[in-house]
């Protein structure tokens, strides 16, 4: 199983997943030259980085998008999406940007989507946000994500329809005040904002968002996100 940032003791272990040979090199100067990270491994294409995942067990791939044999969401999904048993985290850096990928890597798991453009100092923050538990995005794409995505207008969503009643409106299988700690979370609210704005406790508001997450079967506060903006 993956340890945690608390439990390792040493580096942390990096499998690049990029079938351009430059950009694994660039990602394995920028990174191997961190002194609390390593390059485990390297893989070309998504089948070959799926399979040295498994047998490496490393602390973190950092997988591309488009690569032959499996794409960079189709590894995430494999390794660390809903259902996985053991998974291994998975921080996506790539250059495209198109929302529906970053909504589904994001709710597949990944614990991470950075834009290549947006240079190394970002990519070293992203892994080390990664292994403390937290997801970053890249700036360029945080606005756009936080946009409930548009909707469109068909016959088969009028009231009383099977699709009306699996889009907004449907059963919650949160209670009025999860609910509520949803829609926080989706606004970009910290635990301690959360607190503030409902007169709890960060601790308390933590309690709630960890329940949340459960209910919702997400993995973190952008799948919480994920799932208000398509009931929105």
């Amino acid at each position: 199983m993956t340890t945690s940032a608390c439990e390792r003791s040493g580096p942390t272990r990096i499998l690049l997943a990029d079938d351009q040979d430059d950009v694994r090199s660039g990602f394995r100067l920028i990174l191997g030259s961190q002194p609390d990270m390593t390059i485990a491994g390297e893989a070309a294409d998504g089948l070959t980085a799926v399979a040295l995942a498994r047998e490496l067990r490393p602390d973190l791939v950092v997988a591309d998008i488009r690569m032959p044999g499996l794409d960079g969401l189709e590894v995430t999904r494999r390794l660390t999406g809903p259902g996985v048993p053991d998974p291994v985290p998975v921080l996506i850096v790539t250059t495209f940007d198109h929302d529906d990928q970053v909504r589904t890597a994001l709710r597949d798991g990944a614990c991470g989507f950075l834009l290549k453009r947006s240079g190394p100092g970002l990519l070293i923050e992203g892994v080390r946000a990664a292994m403390s538990g937290d997801v970053l995005i890249s700036p360029q794409l945080t606005v756009r994500l936080l946009q409930p995505p548009e909707r469109p207008v068909r016959p088969a969503d009028a009231p009383g329809t099977a699709a009306a009643r699996s889009g907004p409106g449907r059963e919650s299988p949160l209670t009025p005040r999860e609910a509520e700690i949803a829609r926080l979370v989706a606004d970009g609210l910290t635990n301690a904002e959360i607190g503030a704005a409902l007169f709890i406790s960060p601790g308390t508001a933590k309690t709630h968002v960890a329940n949340v997450q459960a209910k919702l079967r997400v993995r973190n506060r952008v799948g919480i996100a994920a799932w208000h903006f398509d009931r929105a």
